[in-house]
């Protein structure tokens, strides 16, 4: 039998395969704690650069491809346990010389960002539930959405939080410089659920 997107039930990849699957509750709760790892995981991916605190990670990869796996509730989940983990002390933040772990962090320049992230993870699932990750151009359309409340949120912590630079120097420092790398990652990120949701499609035994 052959699954065609139109055939395919609404929802996340997450919520089609368990619903197909019949897969219980507990394995949701492991696929959220998944993207938690996986968000840690790539904090510690992290370049610092001389010219700001913010660092280059991969932090954007996990956050958006696992809101839109997850969808919206699930993946704005993910993103409050790893918050949550953070400021527990665990050390999940990307390694800085200058910034700290735990609930400081959150405070600093970069908390803006940080905190951006059950927010853009929600945006893009809620959009992926509508099938905007069963096609390339949507897929990138509902990853742009999530990048760009991320960039809004920790551009205007920089200007205006807890030890505000002013808006130049904001986007100078936190928009700017991360602008080409994002926009690659998003390109490339917006390739994998639309290849999911091929593969469900493919003929089953």
């Amino acid at each position: 039998m052959s699954f065609r997107i139109a055939q395919l039930p609404s929802g996340s990849l997450l919520q089609v395969v368990t619903t197909r699957a019949d897969l219980s509750t507990a394995f949701r709760a492991c696929a959220v704690l998944f993207v938690t790892v996986l968000t840690a995981m790539a904090a510690q991916v992290s370049i610092p650069l001389p010219f700001t605190p913010v660092p280059f990670t991969l932090h954007t990869l996990s956050v958006l491809l696992g809101g839109a796996a997850l969808g919206a509730r699930l993946g704005l989940a993910s993103q409050v346990l790893y918050l949550a983990a953070g400021i527990a002390g665990l050390p999940v933040f990307a390694a800085s010389p200058i910034l700290p772990q735990g609930l400081a962090r959150l405070l600093g320049p970069t908390g803006g960002y940080l905190m951006s992230y059950p927010f853009a993870a929600f945006i893009t699932g809620a959009l992926a539930e509508r099938g905007f990750d069963r096609r390339y151009l949507t897929s990138v359309l509902a990853m742009t959405a999530g990048l760009v409340v991320i960039f809004t949120v920790g551009v205007a912590w920089m200007a205006w939080g807890a030890a505000p630079i002013g808006l130049d120097r904001a986007l100078r420092a936190g928009l700017y410089p991360f602008i080409p790398a994002d926009v690659l990652k998003v390109l490339l990120a917006a390739a994998v659920l639309p290849s999911a949701w091929r593969f469900l499609r493919q003929p089953s035994a």
